[in-house]
């Protein structure tokens, strides 16, 4: 899967977290640190070990750069970035029966305007896999011959 880059200066508008909470019930928002072992543990049911990884080190980062989806108590989905390496987005993931809701959507936006915040110009999303959803939600575009880019020689 190829990288793609995005435009932090020139994302799309997006409903705020806010909104999208009183709309549908569903809270945004950045972890905090006595979640880290409930995220790491849903990580690893949902996903794989790997992303558990991601997620740890985003987790132990100040300010904490893993985005939580919850409702009712109950975690949804996550995404992480400046986990593997700076500037980039990623893993990210959503329940596959909470998917169709904009979860996804909001997780993405979210942690794209918070790397903005924190004064990129750009993101890079890592060995993205869904590439026409990124196209189309954020305007990125894939980076040419990025595979396997900063995941070469990874240990598996």
């Amino acid at each position: 899967m190829p990288d793609m880059l995005v435009k932090l200066y020139d994302l799309p508008s997006f409903e705020s977290v806010e909104q999208y909470e009183q709309r549908t019930g569903i809270t945004i928002r950045r972890a905090i640190a006595p979640e880290k072992h409930i995220i790491e543990a849903w990580v690893e049911k949902h996903f794989h070990t790997g992303w558990v990884s991601e997620c740890e080190v985003a987790l132990s980062r100040s300010p904490i750069t893993c985005i939580i989806a919850t409702e009712n108590g109950k975690l949804l989905g996550f995404a992480c970035y400046d986990a593997t390496t700076k500037g980039f987005f990623g893993p990210t993931g959503v329940d596959e029966s909470e998917r169709g809701r904009g979860i996804g959507k909001m997780l993405l936006m979210y942690s794209l305007y918070l790397m903005r915040l924190d004064g990129y110009g750009y993101a890079v999303i890592g060995g993205a896999g869904p590439t026409e959803f990124y196209a189309k939600t954020t305007g990125a575009i894939v980076i040419e011959n990025s595979e396997p880019g900063v995941y070469k020689g990874m240990l598996r």
